[in-house]
């Protein structure tokens, strides 16, 4: 039984990263086919063709190693190009800006629509019922028990834990807070004492909350909203991780969040993908939407062999007149190549230290 549930999770690990890849490399293939660029192969998946199959000008592959894929375009280096007008070096600076930034525009398309998806579908949020209560804070102090569920705080309704969480924390140590309690057909009131922890975000800063000592039931409902209001969340959702997302970049570049910590690999990602699916579609839903728009973050960063490396050529060679040259290139592509390896097995050793390393640790025991 767990040989075929891991099984399970690896086809939806393998589902989710193929989706963006397609999505990504299809946002180029688009592009390049609209300015007029051919397109000599669309490949999903790397190495040996397991599968192929031409049209027009293009051959669709699909590869033996399903990790990533790639379009090549005609032309699309200096040793290849001899200046016929459908290659992609014979196209201007801006034609070739459009192709590269279309990859990743399409995966951030991808993120708001999955968002927009999850929250027209119905997201599961968490009650209000208390599954356990922490000892000394206030809302066991204050007798309430395991199985109440809150209906409201100083007056006022609260249908979600989250809603509960947000009233709480914003008290400062000692205060109280007034809550109305269902417990089976009695409802009661209850003056609970707020106690203040420090806790770290997921920036790296120290904050103060108010704590009452509840943690939540399992007990969910599926909340649905019309098509625009979703539109509406799903634009937000989408908009407030991507500042998430460059907050942590940068606190990660200034030594303020550690990478070890922040950044996660292919094997992260599998253990982060067994987990969102234990809990359903709506997580793995969400899980694909968060990784397309960290793909799409990602490869805007200007490293070399990365979309970004490439808009930075584009920026060199629009200000500087004329392309770099092949020697200048590939010293720089090299470069590039050697800190996006170095960067996968850093990443991939603190994913298998951060699973594996309790276990590890015990055989050289």
């Amino acid at each position: 039984m767990s040989i075929l549930l891991n099984l399970y999770h690896f086809s939806i690990f393998l589902f989710i990263f193929g989706i963006l890849i397609v999505v990504h490399e299809f946002g180029h293939f688009i592009a390049a086919k609209r300015t007029g660029v051919r397109v000599e192969k669309f490949s999903v998946g790397l190495g040996r063709p397991l599968f192929k199959k031409r049209k027009g000008d293009t051959e669709y592959c699909l590869s033996a190693v399903p990790f990533g894929g790639f379009v090549k375009l005609a032309g699309d280096s200096l040793e290849e190009c001899v200046g016929k007008p459908d290659e992609y070096l014979a196209q201007s600076p801006g034609k070739r800006f459009w192709i590269i930034f279309s990859g990743p525009v399409l995966n951030y398309i991808l993120a708001f629509l999955v968002f927009w998806a999850i929250f027209f579908t119905g997201l599961p949020v968490l009650t209000t019922k208390i599954g356990a209560l922490l000892d000394d804070y206030g809302a066991k102090a204050a007798g309430l028990e395991p199985g109440d569920k809150i209906l409201a705080v100083d007056g006022k309704e609260v249908r979600f834990f989250e809603d509960l969480q947000k009233f709480v924390q914003d008290k400062k140590e000692a205060e109280t807070v007034e809550l109305l309690v269902s417990r089976g057909r009695e409802e009661f009131k209850r003056e609970v004492m707020v106690r203040q922890k420090e806790v770290q975000d997921h920036l790296g800063k120290k904050h103060s909350i108010g704590l009452i000592g509840i943690v939540p039931a399992d007990e969910v409902v599926i909340v649905r909203h019309g098509p625009l209001e979703s539109i509406a969340l799903g634009a937000k959702r989408t908009w407030d991780l991507t500042i998430l997302t460059y907050k942590g970049l940068w606190g990660m570049i200034t030594g303020k969040l550690s990478i070890r910590e922040s950044m996660t690999g292919p094997l992260g990602i599998y253990d982060i993908t067994s987990k969102a699916a234990r809990r359903g579609v709506s997580a793995v839903l969400h899980l694909v939407a968060v990784l397309s728009l960290s793909l799409a973050i990602f490869n805007l960063l200007p490293l070399p062999i990365l979309d970004g490396g490439h808009i930075l050529f584009l920026g060199l060679e629009k200000l500087r007149g004329k392309a770099l040259g092949v020697t200048a290139e590939r010293l720089i592509t090299r470069i590039g190549v050697s800190l996006i390896i170095f960067l996968a097995v850093f990443i991939s050793y603190n994913d298998i230290m951060r699973l594996f390393g309790d276990k590890i640790s015990k055989l050289f025991r």
